[in-house]
């Protein structure tokens, strides 16, 4: 205990079921209740778990605190739906990983999204859909971990090579707000493009995740440029001629983000694969559920296309 400590520059709040591989406990408690999954936890605290989507991505973001070096902090708060008492097999888990997650909060059920606001997160990742759309609407950036639907030798699945963070975001409804997205479906493509080509000089609203991009961009802002530990790509279906008000609103924003792909409505997955995406952030789940073939993968569920 002590003094009130200095805000972490990045904090990202991540459920116990997107940190790990909890399927087979989750399947108990499914299958037999709450009693069961109770004992089952309790009995199984010991079995360190394994590696879930996340993993690999909560990794790399804390190792960023070495090099860094104070400059910044980075901190990755757990929030989970567990009781205390079935929570200590969670940290159990990350002490045998060597994680450095300090600070959590187990709810015995409860939806823990409230506290994803109230740390002032700039991203919340969950496995379940409820809590982001909560989070969400609570101002905070949020996404549905997408289950692994590809093969387990995956790179990025089990763990990418390199060191560096490699962040992924659609563009529309994720980064920008969904006004281009709604012209589209309503009115078709070609409206679409006519649209954008007009607005081209009128930069587009912010979407729920500017302000977790805006503070990456700040972080790769200490390092002379090519030499940051975080690579940014935006990978977006749009296509000529509706790039240019995407890069004349990043502009605006005084963001650089390191790649950009636009693809005219091209499969995004084989993209994210060759980029070597540790997540990728898309509104849509098509293209979530087939990004997660090659990469970890997270439902934005905000905008016209998840409207019911």
């Amino acid at each position: 205990m002590g003094q009130i400590e200095s805000r972490p520059a990045l904090v990202v709040a991540i459920s116990s079921r997107a940190l790990f591989d909890l399927d087979e406990s989750h399947r108990v408690f499914e299958e037999q209740g709450i009693a069961a999954y109770h004992r089952y936890q309790i009995e199984h605290e010991d079995d360190v778990l394994q590696p879930g989507v996340a993993f690999t991505l909560v990794r790399k973001l804390l190792n960023l605190n070495a090099l860094f070096e104070k400059r910044v902090r980075v901190e990755v708060v757990l929030l989970s739906r567990n009781s205390a008492d079935t929570g200590l097999r969670v940290f159990n888990s990350i002490s045998h990983h060597g994680l450095d997650i300090t600070r959590a909060a187990f709810t015995g059920g409860r939806s823990p999204f409230e506290y994803a606001s109230v740390l002032d997160a700039h991203l919340f990742l969950s496995a379940d859909s409820e809590d982001v759309a909560r989070a969400l609407n609570a101002g905070v950036a949020a996404a549905t971990i997408a289950p692994i639907s590809g093969s387990s030798d995956s790179k990025n699945v089990t763990g990418e090579d390199s060191d560096q963070l490699r962040i992924a975001f659609d563009g529309d409804a994720v980064v920008f707000s969904d006004e281009a997205e709604r012209v589209y479906r309503k009115q078709g493509l070609e409206a679409f493009e006519a649209s954008e080509k007009a607005a081209a000089r009128r930069p587009l609203e912010a979407g729920p995740f500017r302000r977790f991009l805006e503070v990456l961009h700040q972080m790769q802002s200490l390092f002379p440029e090519g030499t940051s530990p975080i690579r940014t790509a935006l990978v977006t279906a749009r296509g000529a001629p509706a790039h240019e008000r995407v890069i004349r609103t990043l502009r605006s924003w005084g963001i650089r983000i390191d790649e950009a792909l636009f693809l005219g409505g091209m499969d995004k997955s084989a993209f994210l694969r060759a980029f070597g995406a540790d997540i990728f952030f898309d509104d849509q789940t098509q293209h979530v559920e087939s990004a997660a073939q090659f990469v970890p993968a997270g439902h934005v569920p905000h905008g016209v296309a998840n409207k019911a």
